[in-house]
């Protein structure tokens, strides 16, 4: 597959909230975060969005890239929390980044959707419409959680991560993806209801008489209540389809790449629960080592995950070049992808 990462890049809120802090809001405990999950603080947004922190680790990943925004062909943007439903994110950091000529378009493919954006971006290289590509994924989780609710709540972060993907003979050596609907509501958050006058009185002609659609429409706003959901997840159903899809999906990928696991110098999980990760390290029989980890301090940051801990792991110089690693991430849809590529 000719497609190589040649550039990261990262960005997160600077209100770091810790488990204890946590503890004075709602009915919960370091110990019990901790234990069940591993994670011990999280990035909150104030001021940042989704949007923005995008821009920041796209411009990082760009100028670390040692590329011009104008040699960009695409952006790919892997979100379930966009600031908004249009323009897209993908369009807008094209706007910051003055990326004229690049083609632009979100992903919602949850916590999978990093690996399905270099799905993606693999395709339109071997298709010849593309030769270089951004793919970020970025999240404001916290917008999207009910801070009443202990159990989902402290699992979640925000803040973004990007890498930027050229056209080159060594790089991604195989990828698979995979989405089960039929187990979707394990994983769930609805969008805005349908709540126009037409919801409110039947659709005859006799409302549209004598301007009762007009005066309708005109107090539409005083008697529809706003009403957004919140993220719901059946956390056992989630773990148990990690535990068994992703050792699956990294087996996959490896067998059909003609790659051991031994060969791997690094796996980088989508960072969901400490659990998750110590399970497939069992599963696949290699040591917790090569399984980096910043759930501890990020928390789980949906399609954000897995590139933030990329470029992490890439800042602290400890990726060299020809190093073999496994990128895996798994989430709502459901979805999951595994990727095995060359350094």
């Amino acid at each position: 597959m000719p497609a190589r990462i040649i550039g990261t890049g990262s960005a997160l809120p600077e209100l770091v909230v810790t488990n204890k802090e946590l503890e004075r809001i709602m009915d919960t405990t370091d110990e019990w975060i901790t234990s069940r999950t591993g994670i011990r603080k999280r990035h909150i947004a104030v001021r940042e969005t989704t949007t923005s922190m995008a821009v920041k680790a796209a411009e990082i990943a760009v100028k670390k890239a040692g590329i011009e925004p104008e040699e960009i062909d695409l952006i790919l943007v892997g979100t379930v929390s966009g600031d908004k439903c249009f323009p897209s994110t993908a369009c807008e950091i094209q706007a910051s980044l003055r990326a004229v000529d690049a083609v632009a378009f979100d992903i919602n493919a949850a916590c999978a959707g990093f690996l399905f954006g270099l799905t993606i971006a693999d395709t339109y290289f071997q298709s010849g419409k593309a030769k270089t590509a951004l793919v970020v994924g970025a999240e404001t989780l916290s917008k999207m959680v009910d801070w009443k609710d202990r159990s989902t709540c402290v699992l979640f972060g925000d803040g973004a991560g990007a890498a930027v993907v050229r056209k080159e003979e060594n790089g991604i050596l195989h990828i698979v993806q995979g989405s089960d609907g039929g187990c979707g509501n394990a994983l769930t958050c609805d969008n805005r209801p349908v709540e126009s006058p037409f919801v409110r009185k039947p659709f005859t002609k006799e409302f549209f008489a004598g301007g009762a659609f007009e005066k309708e429409s005109q107090s539409h706003g005083q008697f529809v209540e706003e009403a957004y959901d919140y993220l719901k997840m059946d956390g056992q159903a989630v773990f148990r389809f990690a535990v068994r899809t992703v050792p699956k999906a990294i087996g996959q990928v490896l067998d059909e790449a003609g790659i051991l696991p031994d060969d791997i110098k690094y796996f980088f999980l989508h960072q969901a629960n400490i659990r998750i990760i110590e399970a497939v390290a069992k599963k696949l029989a290699q040591p917790i080592e090569k399984f980096p980890t910043n759930l501890q301090k990020c928390g789980n940051i949906s399609a954000a995950s897995v590139p933030i801990l990329l470029d992490h792991v890439n800042q602290e110089e400890k990726l060299k070049k020809g190093d073999k690693i496994v990128l895996a991430g798994f989430g709502a849809g459901l979805t999951w992808g595994a990727a095995v590529l060359t350094w």
